[in-house]
């Protein structure tokens, strides 16, 4: 009987403790990053492509913007974006791409853009089948990259594992997330993101168990500026910050990759230690090829035309 009262009062105190933790313990606010949100406003937009949509297998209609020869592409790329952006961020990249003779795809993943509501998704894995249904309705022509920026290479990685990843003949991360206890990360993505720890750590307790209710509660949230909070999406809900980026085992993801990969980062990278990357693959067991473009930071790595053009060389390597 005292044995079961016991069990009965660490069950109470455990799950107080779980309570106090998805109640209170979220992302708190976190100060703009000026290296992150300035050099978008620098950008010329006057030539962005209209937008268009295809259907999802739940009926929604997602955004992306298509770039380059329609006819007599030397292959595609499709462009992942970074956290809390859209595929508007891209567009300096994807003229690039399509000015090399691609076919160049920017998309609007599911949370972020006008593939709203923004911050959530409804399920771990939402992404993979947003991805593939992409692939399905627009066929893009081949060979076929997946090219993904910050948290949207640590999503081409985490796709590049999937048993899927024969829908795609190659992958390029560009300085990606690959996770919190990487040897590449700096603490709170060098200020770019603040993670409400104890609600993240509560849910997945939850989630071990196969309790979902509180996965569209927000537990990351960026450090955008005024424009950036009403325009882009500033939290990621536990759903959306889980299927954003590689497994939890990113280790076991790098060593599932069976198809050809490239990375690329600048060595004046502010949000994850550049020069890492290299040593973090080799020592999970699946060296890749790392360039490291030298004076350029995390955000210019997409915006630089020295590593516009070092990416549109890598896309040569892969789309063959």
């Amino acid at each position: 009987m005292k044995i079961l009262v016991a069990l009965v009062l660490v069950l109470v105190v455990a799950a107080a403790g779980i309570a106090l933790a998805i109640g209170f313990g979220g992302p708190g606010e976190v100060p703009s990053m000026p290296s992150i949100n300035d050099p978008f406003a620098r950008v010329d937009y006057s030539d962005l492509p209209a937008l268009s949509r295809y259907s999802a297998r739940d009926g929604a209609h997602l955004a992306y913007r298509a770039y380059g020869p329609e006819v007599g592409a030397r292959g595609s790329v499709v462009l992942v974006h970074g956290s809390s952006a859209s595929g508007v961020s891209m567009h300096v990249l994807a003229k690039g791409l399509a000015a090399a003779g691609y076919r160049a795809f920017a998309l609007d993943l599911r949370g972020h853009g006008d593939s709203g509501p923004r911050g959530t998704i409804a399920y771990v894995g939402q992404l993979e089948d947003d991805l593939e249904d992409f692939l399905d309705a627009v066929r893009p022509p081949r060979p076929i990259v997946l090219a993904g920026f910050s948290s949207g290479g640590g999503f081409a990685l985490r796709f590049a594992g999937d048993p899927r990843h024969q829908r795609f003949d190659g992958y390029l991360l560009l300085s990606p997330l690959l996770g919190r206890d990487a040897p590449t990360f700096r603490p709170e993505a060098g200020g770019w993101a603040k993670v409400g720890v104890p609600r993240l750590v509560a849910i997945s307790l939850l989630n071990r168990f196969g309790i979902r209710a509180c996965n569209g509660l927000p537990v990351v949230r960026f450090a955008l500026d005024e424009y950036g909070r009403k325009h882009l999406t500033p939290a990621y809900s536990y759903s959306l910050a889980t299927d954003f980026m590689p497994w939890r085992d990113w280790r076991a993801n790098i060593r599932a990759v069976r198809q050809p990969m490239r990375l690329m980062a600048g060595q004046e990278d502010e949000v994850f230690h550049a020069e890492r990357f290299e040593e973090a693959f080799r020592a999970a067991g699946h060296p890749v090829p790392v360039t490291l473009v030298s004076g350029v930071g995390h955000v210019s790595l997409t915006l630089d035309p020295a590593a516009v053009q070092a990416a549109v060389g890598l896309v040569g390597e892969l789309a063959r």
